[in-house]
C-alpha cells in the first residue's frame, strides 16, 4: 500500500471518526495510533504541499538530500519514542557534533575542555580545568551561573568567556534581541562541559532515519484508515460555532459539511490562526534558509557551525555529515532568524516564551475549554517548545487517553 491522497472538495468527513490537523510527528503519531490501534477512520488534513511537517526531506537539484526546515537529527532517552519511530525506517546511527566559528577557528559546543585548549591555549587551559575539576567534578554540565556565583576569578573568566564569544551574539541573532534583553534565566542555562566529549548530545540513542525523514512519515501514515488532504487549512475546513457573539465565548461545536464533528479532533497547528488572530497573533521567530552547492565532496568540518562572533546568518549546516551520503559535490545552508510577521508567506519556528505571550495563548485556549472532542498537541498547538522525541511520546499518551 501507499499514503491515500485525497482532495478534501471530494472527501465527505461524515465517513471519518476522527480529524487530525498537521502531518508532523505531532499529527502523524496521532492519526496512525487512532487508525491502528483503535480501529478508527481518521481524516488528516495538512496545509503544507507535503507530509512530514519541518521534518520534510528531499533530494535538491544536486542530487544532495537536504532537510528543508532546518537540520534535524533525532536524539532521546525515552526507550518507548525510539522503538516506536524505528518500527517505521530502517536507523543511521549518528553522533551530531557542532562547532562554533570564533574568528576563523573551530571551538566544539557545547563548551568543553577541547574548547578550552583552543580558546586559552593548553596550559592556561590544563590550569583552568583543574580548578573547574576540583570544585564541580569531572563529567559535569557546570552552568554559567554555577561558574560565577563560586565569586573565583578564574571560573569568572571561563563564564564571561563563554557568554560573550559562545553564547550573547548567536542568541541576539537567534531572537532579535539586544544584550539588555537577553533573559537572565537563559543566560543561566549555557553550560561548561567538563568532559573531552564532543557530541551535540548525549542521549542515548540518536541518529536518523537511514532513508530520510519523508519515507518515514510515509510508512507511518500507510494504512487503509488514513486519508490525507494536503494543501487543506483547518481555518477553512472547520466551522467553528461559538456560545454567542462575545469576543471571549467559548466554542459550542466544531462542525464539517454543515454538522457538527463529535468524533475526537487533534489539533498541531497554531491556535491562533484557527481563530483568525481575533485576539492579536501569538510572538514567533521564523527562519529563512539560504542553499549553496559546492563541487567538492566536502565544506565543514562538522555537521553543523554557528557563527558566534560573526555573520548575520546563525549557522550553517552540511548535510551530508548527518545523512552520510557519499557524492562528489555537497550542499550547505545558511539560517538567517527573522521576526514572524506573515502567515501567509512565513512559517511559525520558534514560541517567544514570555508571561504576557503564554496569557495571549491561554486566552485562544479557553476559547475550546468546552470541547472535550478537541485536542491541542504539539509545538505550535502548545504555544512550547518541545523536541521530537517529547513530540513522539506526548502523541502516544494522547492516543493511549483517545483509545482507553
Amino acid at each position: 500500500m501507499a499514503v491515500t491522497y485525497e482532495d478534501y472538495s471530494a472527501v465527505d468527513p461524515a465517513g471519518f471518526d476522527a480529524v487530525v490537523v498537521g502531518a508532523g510527528f505531532a499529527g502523524s503519531v496521532a492519526a496512525r495510533e487512532l487508525a491502528e490501534r483503535g480501529g478508527k477512520r481518521v481524516l488528516l488534513i495538512e496545509k503544507k504541499s507535503h507530509i512530514g511537517g519541518n521534518m520534510y526531506d528531499e533530494l535538491d537539484e544536486a542530487g544532495i538530500l537536504v532537510h528543508r526546515y532546518g537540520p534535524h537529527i533525532f536524539h532521546t532517552n525515552d526507550e518507548r519514542a525510539f522503538k516506536y519511530v524505528c518500527r517505521f525506517t530502517e536507523w543511521r546511527d549518528y553522533q551530531h557534533e557542532v562547532r562554533a566559528d570564533w574568528h576563523g577557528t573551530y571551538l566544539p559546543v557545547p563548551f568543553n575542555k577541547n574548547s578550552m585548549e583552543i580558546a586559552f591555549g593548553p596550559d592556561e587551559a590544563a590550569r583552568l580545568t583543574d580548578k573547574l575539576v576540583s570544585v564541580f567534578g569531572d563529567e559535569r554540565k557546570v552552568t554559567i551561573t554555577e561558574l560565577r556565583a563560586q565569586d573565583d576569578p578564574d571560573l569568572a573568566k571561563v563564564a564571561d568567556f563563554v557568554y560573550n564569544n559562545v553564547f550573547l551574539y548567536y542568541t541576539q541573532k537567534q531572537w532579535g534581541l539586544t544584550p539588555e534583553e537577553v533573559d537572565p534565566s537563559v543566560v543561566a542555562r549555557v553550560p561548561v562541559f567538563l568532559s573531552r566529549d564532543n557530541r551535540y548530545f548525549q542521549d542515548a540513542f540518536q541518529g536518523l532515519p537511514k532513508h530520510g525523514y519523508t519515507p518515514l512519515f510515509e510508512n507511518m501514515l500507510d494504512h487503509e484508515n488514513i486519508v490525507v488532504c494536503l494543501n487543506t487549512q483547518a481555518e477553512s475546513v472547520f466551522d467553528l460555532r461559538f456560545e454567542s457573539d462575545a469576543e471571549d465565548a467559548p466554542l459550542s461545536a466544531i462542525a464539517l459539511a454543515g454538522k457538527p464533528f463529535e468524533g475526537d479532533i487533534v489539533f498541531t497547528g497554531p491556535l491562533d490562526e484557527l481563530f483568525l488572530a481575533r485576539f492579536g497573533r501569538l510572538p514567533y521567530r521564523t527562519l529563512d534558509f539560504v542553499y549553496e552547492t559546492y563541487d567538492v565532496p566536502e565544506k565543514l568540518p562538522v555537521g553543523t557551525v554557528n557563527f558566534t562572533v560573526s555573520e548575520d546568518y546563525t549557522r550553517i549546516t552540511e548535510f551530508k555529515h548527518l545523512t552520510g551520503q557519499v557524492a562528489p559535490n555537497t550542499t550547505i545552508m545558511k539560517e538567517y532568524s527573522r521576526a514572524y510577521a506573515d502567515p501567509e508567506t512565513q512559517i511559525p519556528y520558534y514560541a517567544i516564551l514570555s508571561d504576557e505571550n503564554f496569557a495571549l495563548y491561554r486566552r485562544y485556549k479557553d476559547l475550546t475549554r468546552n470541547m472535550a472532542n478537541f485536542h491541542t498537541l504539539g509545538r505550535l498547538a502548545e504555544y512550547r517548545y518541545y523536541n521530537m522525541d517529547a513530540i513522539v511520546h506526548l502523541a502516544l499518551d494522547l492516543a493511549d487517553k483517545l483509545i482507553g
